[in-house]
């Protein structure tokens, strides 16, 4: 008779189970670590319950598995032996696995006594944890098998879950004609198929794990599993997009029969191995845990992604009642879901865990139905743009060569709204009508120097005071920190007090961070300003103190406003005597050089910096082809060859111009022999260096 009572009387009052059990010796009542978790304090024995007569598991750790020897059997098989089905199976499991003998029903089943390692419903891989002198390793039961074709009907059980030969010869999933093994004592069994119980085998290296879908048990042991079972693990292909861990065996076969990439450990509940999933990460984008639609699953998978948080694991459900015939991949296959089904859970799966992103994006989408408003010029040159709204404006140059004057001359071009005519300085400035904020910061200039200049600025725009709305600073009595805290906040207050930010100057850039060569604070500050130009709508003028080489500004900090700004002006000084001239060395459309060169010197009669007109088509040729040519000799110097296609990426990327203006540069220095090309490896090189 198969009961709770009889299997009592027969293994000692319940001893013998724990003995079997546990993966190592221990002695009543003393403490050990318990092998179903990873437990890191031994606090967990096996004692006598004199109330009740039997052997129960004490675990001081975690009580949920302390109890009787039917508890922890349960513990071990996933299941709750309070439910009276889940209880019958613990039974059988107990009597087939120690040779009871009490239910001749289910003598021929081969007894799981070979390694007892958990099965897909189980809660841990029972290897042990425990470190001890007293632990001694089970013995590995000898085993031998026959291997036979699938039959049809087998082959039709695998393929209602669209599982085909192929992927089963792929995975060395056999059929099995005959299984041969020893049980706990020692003594040989057979296990043979039938029609209505076939037997399977997953093959290892040095395992085997039988599959029997219609016996009362399903999963059996053989050989040495190992503490790190991985299904799937070597069939995995280099690097992928998604990585699906389901809870058993035939789910990876559903799945990479449907075009996907899967693995498995042994059971649900058993521990994920952080290196593996580490390691997997690295090749994979989305690591996601598919686990059955049932209790356990849901639990088991919940408890994982925690678990794994850190390397980005996540966890997905299926749409599946969770009952018995309804909660794995499986199932859903051969539910008649297609891979272009699960394919749009995942889309969904997606749309979950992007929502947040996905929401902020939306607002950030094209609108092709709507065009978005032209940003308008505030900075131009010949109607080249040079400062539009939402973006960054450069001017460089060394000392003495004019910066100064020429930011007074951007300055009184704001302060005029009524379109009179002033000078400028060859710039044009988009008049400020509407009255907004204008605002001046200076990190460099004393206050004294800071006023003669703005003076300078009401002066060339022929007012006599200034407007409410021009506000200037002299920032250099704070520290950096505080420099740009100012900056954005002040911003942030005259937008509002004024209705918006017509142009905004910062003449010292360098002077908000540390070191304009620290690459991090470079980005940091850059990519800050940009935000606020953009949040406000307006132009933010960078000066920066700086000599340029050629077309390129130097260090990280010019390398950045080289990236992100929409023109780059450098002022220097011309050969004439008291002449300055502005270059331009950036346009985000079209050629910097070929907008024209102007100048403006120091009148006496007007006692302040003039316009003083266009260089010479002939000045212009020439400069161009001195930028050229330092550009050249720069690139060149790196590398002695480049093919026509190199060359234009080289320019690309040094220039940060578009491709038709860099093949503009190629066929321009060839024109001028700045560059030459090889006939016989049709590639160019510098003169100098052939």
């Amino acid at each position: 008779m198969l009961s709770k009572e009889e299997i009592l009387a027969r293994t000692d009052k319940g001893l013998n189970v724990f003995k079997h059990y546990l993966p190592f010796p221990f002695r009543v009542g003393r403490n050990f670590l318990n092998p179903l978790y990873e437990d890191k304090k031994a606090s967990c024995n096996v004692y006598f319950d004199r109330t009740n007569d039997q052997y129960k598991l004490k675990d001081y750790g975690n009580d949920n598995f302390s109890g009787d020897c039917f508890h922890f059997v349960g513990k071990i098989q996933g299941t709750d032996c309070r439910q009276a089905d889940s209880f019958i199976e613990i039974l059988q499991k107990i009597n087939q696995d120690l040779c009871l003998g009490l239910d001749n029903a289910s003598s021929n089943q081969f007894p799981k006594s070979l390694s007892n390692m958990p099965t897909k419903s189980s809660t841990s891989t029972m290897s042990p944890i425990l470190e001890s002198k007293e632990e001694q390793p089970k013995p590995i039961k000898p085993f031998s098998i026959k291997v036979k074709p699938f039959s049809k009907l087998e082959l039709t059980y695998w393929q209602q879950y669209g599982i085909p030969l192929e992927f089963l010869k792929r995975y060395q999933v056999v059929s099995l004609k005959e299984f041969v093994s020893e049980n706990s004592e020692g003594k040989p069994y057979k296990l043979t198929p039938t029609d209505k119980e076939p037997i399977f085998a997953y093959q290892g290296k040095r395992h085997l794990k039988l599959y029997r879908p219609f016996s009362a048990v399903r999963f059996q042991y053989a050989g040495d599993l190992g503490d790190k079972y991985c299904f799937g693990l070597e069939q995995l292909p280099p690097k992928g997009n998604i990585l699906f861990i389901t809870g058993g065996e035939k789910d990876v076969l559903s799945l990479v029969a449907k075009g996907f990439t899967a693995i498995c450990f042994n059971s649900e509940t058993s521990n994920i191995p952080q290196s593996t999933i580490r390691k997997l990460s690295y090749r994979f984008k989305h690591v996601v845990i598919l686990y059955d639609c049932d209790k356990t699953g849901l639990e088991a998978s919940e408890k994982h992604v925690q678990q794994l948080a850190s390397l980005g694991v996540k966890r997905m459900v299926l749409p599946l009642k969770g009952s018995k015939e309804e909660k794995d991949i499986s199932d859903y296959f051969k539910l008649g879901n297609s891979k272009e089904d699960f394919q749009k859970l995942f889309i969904q799966f997606l749309d979950i865990i992007y929502a947040e992103t996905m929401a902020v994006l939306k607002s950030c989408e094209i609108d092709f139905t709507k065009p978005p408003i032209s940003a308008e010029m505030i900075i131009s040159i010949n109607k080249v743009p040079l400062g539009t709204q939402g973006n960054l404006c450069c001017i460089t140059g060394g000392e003495g060569t004019g910066k100064s004057n020429y930011i007074c001359a951007l300055v009184a071009g704001t302060l005029n709204t009524e379109d009179e005519e002033i000078d400028t300085l060859g710039t044009r400035i988009k008049p400020n009508r509407q009255s907004k904020a204008v605002l001046l910061y200076d990190t460099e200039q004393s206050e004294l120097q800071l006023y003669k200049n703005t003076m300078n600025s009401l002066k060339r725009a022929k007012l006599k005071h200034f407007p409410e709305s021009f506000r200037a600073y002299c920032l250099t009595g704070m520290s950096r920190k505080e420099r740009l805290q100012a900056i954005i906040q002040s911003m942030d207050k005259f937008f509002y007090e004024f209705g918006g930010i017509h142009l905004v100057i910062i003449d010292g850039i360098a002077d908000l961070i540390h070191s304009a060569n620290d690459e991090a604070e470079s980005i940091r500050i850059v990519d800050e300003l940009y935000r606020l130009a953009g949040i406000y709508q307006t132009c933010i003028v960078c000066v920066l103190h700086f000599v340029p080489n050629g077309l390129k500004l130097r260090g990280h900090l010019g390398s950045e406003l080289q990236r992100k700004s929409a023109g780059i002006l450098s002022i220097e000084k011309d050969d004439q005597p008291g002449v300055s001239v502005v270059k331009v060395l950036k346009v985000r459309d079209g050629s910097p050089l070929d907008v024209p060169l102007i100048q403006f010197a120091w009148d006496k009669k007007e006692e302040m910096h003039v316009y003083l007109g266009e260089k010479t088509k002939e000045e212009k040729e020439k400069r161009k082809e001195n930028e050229l040519t330092t550009t050249a000799k720069t690139i060149f110097a790196q590398k002695r060859y480049y093919t026509y296609q190199e060359l234009t990426d080289k320019l690309q990327e040094y220039l940060d111009v578009k491709e038709r203006t860099a093949k503009g540069y190629i066929k321009f220095m060839r024109e001028k022999s700045i560059i030459l090309k090889d006939p016989s490896k049709a590639n160019y090189f510098v003169i100098g260096h052939s």
